[in-house]
């Protein structure tokens, strides 16, 4: 993040060394970002946080397949998945919020069928059949 978009204004966090110590309060007073934190009292103060990371999580463990040694090749493009989808409440995704449109993709420009005609068809071929065996 920071070397996209440069260091940023706030970080809320649990209470890791991390941000705790010496160095890290320091590093961060000279960048200008203010540390807040989460107190044990009301965890839900870093909710959001705890939200994405369970999402790239999933999306991980579903690409990996148990071949976790690998998850690093993989981490830039599920960054770049998440932030292209829609979120609930926003009704944005990441980019579009950030840029103001969504990249395309590869798979953009591959013109999809026309889902109806399978649909209709499919339709009609059980009806054919639910007609002749009765």
């Amino acid at each position: 993040m920071v070397k996209l978009h440069g260091p940023p204004k706030s970080i809320v966090s649990d209470r890791d060394t991390k941000f705790l110590s010496h160095f890290w309060r320091v590093l961060w007073s000279r960048l200008g970002t203010k540390l807040f934190f989460s107190t044990t009292c009301h965890p839900q103060t870093d909710g959001q946080t705890k939200i994405v990371n369970r999402s790239l999580y999933t999306m991980l463990r579903t690409v990996l397949k148990g071949n976790h040694k690998s998850w690093d090749e993989y981490l830039p493009h599920i960054e770049f998945a998440y932030n292209r989808v829609v979120h609930k409440t926003t009704n944005v995704s990441p980019f579009e919020v950030v840029y103001g449109f969504n990249p395309l993709t590869p798979m953009d420009l591959i013109p999809l069928p026309n889902v109806n005609h399978f649909i209709h068809k499919e339709g009609a071929l059980r009806a054919d059949f639910f007609r002749k065996s009765h």
